[in-house]
């Protein structure tokens, strides 16, 4: 792999990491401030996520150790997910799963370019990018069925 392409790849791995991490915060407050019953499910899911994702950020931060790169802390993390704030209303349970579809839709986004950037250069890199990619299209598609459900009452 040229140097050019090996930093290109751990440059788009650093920006993965860092929105992995910005989730892990926003779902673990979004899960702690919905308040009623309608959201208690969204809670779950949400709680339920902070672990897997937290996971995508380890292993997104191992593959950049391996390729020679540092991982960020936490002054060094770009932070862009403005739809997924916690909303003043805390049961506004509509603005957070757009929220969560917005940024699963930026993950997915994000990990289709490592795909094509690592084609023919980085084996290890796409599969891990093509595993995460698979999870986040799962949660995606559970979060659209909760969107669903809450535009029907």
């Amino acid at each position: 792999m040229r140097k050019t392409d090996k930093n290109s790849i751990i440059e788009e791995l650093q920006k993965s990491y860092s929105m992995e991490l910005e989730t892990v915060m926003n779902y673990l407050a979004n899960s702690i401030n919905l308040d009623g019953v309608r959201a208690e499910e969204i809670k779950k899911a949400l709680a339920a996520d902070v672990a897997e994702e937290l996971l995508h950020a380890r292993q997104l931060g191992e593959r950049i150790k391996q390729l020679g790169g540092q991982v960020a802390g936490s002054l060094d993390l770009k932070l862009e997910q403005k739809a997924l704030q916690p909303p003043s209303d805390s049961t506004d349970v509509i603005a957070i799963i757009e929220g969560v579809l917005e940024a699963e839709d930026a993950a997915i986004t994000e990990y289709n370019k490592i795909i094509r950037q690592c084609e023919g250069n980085d084996y290890v890199t796409q599969d891990l990018a093509v595993r995460l990619l698979s999870q986040e299209e799962a949660h995606r598609v559970l979060f659209e069925g909760f969107l669903k459900e809450y535009r029907k009452k």
